[in-house]
């Protein structure tokens, strides 16, 4: 692994930790509020995968289909020999694709994957495709899951220049991918997602077949950004620590 891989950024490094988390920002979302988790994560060293177009690479074109965007993760990062994936939204296919690229390429997989408030893929699409909108209508499709993000935006039209693109290809990533039943991973699987968020528990059980290894799912207090209120993002990082630390002990 290299640390000066433009696709990762870390804020602590901690080259004695045993477990590394590896972070799959959500859409139009950037690698800042994941590696300072590391803060709260002192046995962990928590990298943030950073995408093209987005953060320090806002300069880079955008990736637009998620198998081609996979296939380059994978061939820039040796995720080492024991971590994990944490995904949120869009963050959580492209960590689940990730392993299962991984596995396929006979590669070692993480060894638990956390994903976030992210439908199960086999499911129908939800919405309507939006990518293709002009700027107004972006915005008014992303108005319910970004509320006060897109306030903003329509308010700062140099914030719309910078966001926006970003967001258009997060949403092509999603609107061109078709999933494919594979063999399930063999990893710890934890789904989350908020009370409040119109995701609900039958959209995030089926999680469950893409793993042949324990599978958990919890719901937690809050809309689709949950864990950016400090109680559940307190438990949310609880229930990705005591697993990793659990695993690191096992003999």
């Amino acid at each position: 692994m290299s640390s000066t891989s433009p696709w990762l950024a870390c804020r602590i490094r901690r080259p004695e930790a045993s477990k590394r988390l590896y972070c799959f920002p959500h859409s139009g979302g950037s690698v800042g509020e994941y590696v300072r988790w590391a803060d709260l994560l002192p046995d962990i060293e928590v990298w943030g995968v950073q995408l093209p177009g987005r953060g320090a690479r806002a300069e880079e074109a955008p990736f637009t289909r998620l198998d081609e965007l996979v296939d380059a993760l994978v061939q820039a990062v040796d995720f080492g020999s024991s971590f994990a994936f944490f995904g949120h939204s869009l963050g959580a296919f492209v960590a689940f694709e990730t392993a299962r690229r991984l596995r396929d390429l006979g590669r070692v997989p993480p060894d638990a994957l956390f994903l976030s408030a992210a439908p199960a893929p086999q499911l129908p699409p939800r919405g309507i495709p939006a990518s293709h909108l002009d700027e107004d209508g972006l915005l008014t499709a992303l108005e319910t899951t970004y509320g006060e993000l897109i306030h903003e935006l329509r308010e700062d039209e140099e914030l719309r220049e910078l966001i926006l693109p970003g967001l258009r290809a997060d949403l092509q990533l999603v609107e061109s991918h078709r999933h494919e039943d594979r063999a399930p991973l063999s990893c710890a699987m934890t789904v989350t997602g908020g009370t409040q968020d119109d995701l609900n528990r039958t959209e995030l059980e089926p999680w469950s077949v893409h793993t042949s290894g324990p599978f958990a799912l919890h719901l937690l207090p809050g809309g689709h950004f949950y864990l950016r209120d400090p109680e559940p993002k307190s438990t949310l990082l609880r229930l990705i620590a005591e697993p990793l630390s659990r695993r690191t002990s096992t003999p």
